[in-house]
C-alpha cells in the first residue's frame, strides 16, 4: 500500500528533467557565444598587428586568411547558440507549458491525477487488507490463549491442593480457548480469501492508472530523444557544408603563397626595381609647398609659416630632417582624433597571452612597418647642425628650447593609436619614459620600451608610484 507513490514521484521529476536539460543547452549556449567573440577578438587584434607588421605579399594574405577563418567560424558557433537558445530551448520549455499544469494550491495537475487514480483503485483492495490484516491479529491471540490455558490445565493436574471444582474452571477455559481459536481461524481464512478475490480486480484496476502515467513518460523520454538529436544537428559542424567550405578556402590561400612572387614585388618597391627620384636643380618659386610638423598642426597658424621644401615625385617622399617651421601660436587647437574611447570598458577576452606582451608586440610591429628611413646623410654627423638622433625625425632646430626635464616612468590610462609618423602607439596598462614635460598643447615626448621616441596626448597617462 502506498507504493505507487513512487511512479507519481516520477511525474515531477519529469518536470525537473526539462528544467535541467533548458539549463544544459543554455551553458552550452553561452560557451558558443563566448567562443565565438573569443574568436572574433582574437582575429581583430592579430590581424592589425599583421598589416601594421613587417610581413607583406602574398604570405601576409595566407596568414591574415587564419583571421578570416576565426570570423566565419565565429559566426557559425553565433549561429549555433542561436539555434540552441532559439529552437531547442524555447521547443522544451513550450512543451514543458503544455505538458506540466500548475495548480492553484501547488503541484500540477497530473500529478494530482495520478495520486487520485491510484488511491481510488487501491482503497478498496487496502481496505480488506486492513480486515486480513486485524482477523490475523485475532486468530493469533486466541492461539497464544490457548496454549497459556493447556499449560495452565497440565500444571493444575500435578498439584493436589486444587480442588475438583478449580480444575473445572481451567478445563472450561481450555475448551473456550480451543472454540475462540477455530472462530478467528476461520474468520481469517474467510477474510484472506475475500483478498485474494479482490486482488484480480485491484490489480486491473492500478495497472490501468499505471499505464497512463507510462504513456505520460513515454512522451517525455521520445520528446527529450528528439530534442537531443536537434541539439546533436545544431553541435555537428562536421555536416555543415560552409564550414568545410572555411577550410578548404584557407587551405587554398595558404598554397597561394608564394615566396618568388614575394621578392619580385619587394624588389620593384622597396630594393633596386623601385622608381628613382634623383636631385635636379630647382629655380626658387614663391609658390613653395607647406608642411606642417605634428607640433604645429597642433596650433592654427596665423603668422608666417617657414617650412622646407618637399621634393615631388612618383614615389611617396621620405621626411626631411632638415625642414623645419615656425609659426606664431593661435587659440585654434586642433582635435585629436583616436578611434578609441577611454570611457569604454574592455570586455576580458580570456587569451593566454598576456595584454602587456601582446601591447608590446603590436608596437613593435607597427613601429617597424611604418617607421620612415631618413635620406638625408653628412660626411661629418658631429659637424651637422641639422643632424637629429631622433628615430623618427620629428626634431626641429627652430624649435623653441625646452627646459629640459628629468625622465619619468609613466604608464598608460587609455589606449592611443598614434595617428601621426611621429607620433607613439600604446595600450593601456603599457609603461613608458617621459622625456619632455607637457606643452601648451597638452603634449609630452616619451619613449617606449622599445626604443621608439615620440609624442603622445599627456593626459594619457599618469605617473608610477
Amino acid at each position: 500500500v502506498g507504493n505507487y507513490k513512487r511512479t507519481v514521484k516520477r511525474i515531477d521529476d519529469g518536470h525537473r528533467l526539462c528544467n535541467d536539460l533548458m539549463n544544459c543547452i543554455h551553458e552550452r549556449a553561452r560557451i558558443e557565444k563566448g567562443y565565438a567573440q573569443q574568436l572574433t577578438e582574437w582575429a581583430k587584434r592579430w590581424k592589425q598587428l599583421v598589416e601594421k607588421g613587417p610581413q607583406y605579399g602574398t604570405v601576409e594574405r595566407a596568414w591574415c586568411a587564419f583571421m578570416s577563418e576565426a570570423e566565419k567560424v565565429s559566426e557559425l558557433h553565433l549561429e549555433v547558440k542561436g539555434s540552441l537558445m532559439n529552437e531547442d530551448f524555447e521547443k522544451i520549455k513550450n512543451w514543458q507549458k503544455e505538458a506540466f499544469h500548475k495548480q492553484m494550491m501547488g503541484g500540477f495537475k497530473e500529478t494530482k491525477e495520478a495520486e487520485d487514480g491510484f488511491r481510488k483503485a487501491q482503497k478498496p483492495w487496502a481496505k480488506k487488507l486492513k480486515e486480513v490484516e486485524a482477523a490475523k491479529k485475532a486468530y493469533h491471540a486466541a492461539c497464544k490463549e490457548e496454549k497459556l490455558a493447556i499449560s495452565r490445565e497440565t500444571n493444575s493436574k500435578a498439584d493436589p491442593a486444587l480442588n475438583p471444582e478449580q480444575l473445572k474452571k481451567l478445563q472450561d477455559k481450555v475448551e473456550r480457548s480451543k472454540q475462540d481459536v477455530l472462530k478467528t481461524k476461520e474468520k481469517y481464512e474467510k477474510s484472506l480469501k475475500e483478498l485474494d478475490n479482490a486482488t484480480p480486480q485491484y490489480m486491473e484496476n492500478m495497472e490501468q492508472v499505471f499505464e497512463q502515467c507510462q504513456q505520460f513518460e513515454e512522451k517525455r523520454l521520445r520528446f527529450f530523444r528528439e530534442v537531443l538529436l536537434e541539439v546533436q544537428k545544431h553541435l555537428d559542424l562536421s555536416n555543415v557544408a560552409s564550414y568545410k567550405n572555411i577550410y578548404r578556402e584557407l587551405e587554398q590561400n595558404i598554397k597561394t603563397a608564394d615566396a618568388v612572387e614575394d621578392l619580385r614585388w619587394f624588389r620593384a618597391n622597396q630594393g633596386p626595381g623601385m622608381s628613382m627620384n634623383w636631385p635636379q636643380f630647382e629655380e626658387w618659386s614663391a609658390d613653395l609647398n607647406r608642411t606642417l610638423s605634428r607640433r604645429e598642426k597642433k596650433k592654427a597658424s596665423d603668422g608666417v609659416t617657414l617650412t622646407g621644401i618637399n621634393q615631388t615625385g612618383d614615389q611617396v617622399s621620405q621626411p626631411n630632417k632638415h625642414s623645419s617651421s615656425v609659426s606664431v601660436q593661435s587659440n585654434t587647437v586642433q582635435s585629436v582624433q583616436s578611434s578609441y574611447n577611454p570611457f569604454e570598458d574592455e570586455e576580458d577576452t580570456g587569451s593566454t597571452v598576456s595584454e602587456k606582451e601582446d601591447n608590446k608586440i603590436k608596437n613593435v610591429s607597427s613601429y617597424e612597418k611604418n617607421q620612415s628611413y631618413p635620406t638625408d646623410w653628412s660626411d661629418e654627423e658631429s659637424n651637422n647642425p641639422f643632424s637629429s638622433t631622433d628615430a623618427n625625425g620629428d626634431t626641429n632646430p627652430f624649435d623653441e628650447d625646452t627646459p629640459p626635464a628629468m625622465e619619468v616612468r609613466v604608464r598608460a590610462l587609455y589606449d592611443y593609436e598614434g595617428q601621426e609618423q611621429d607620433e607613439l602607439s600604446f595600450k593601456a596598462g603599457d609603461e613608458l619614459t617621459k622625456m619632455e614635460n607637457e606643452d601648451e598643447q597638452g603634449w609630452c615626448k616619451g619613449r617606449l620600451d622599445n626604443g621608439q621616441v615620440g609624442l603622445y596626448p599627456a593626459n594619457y597617462v599618469e605617473p608610477i608610484q
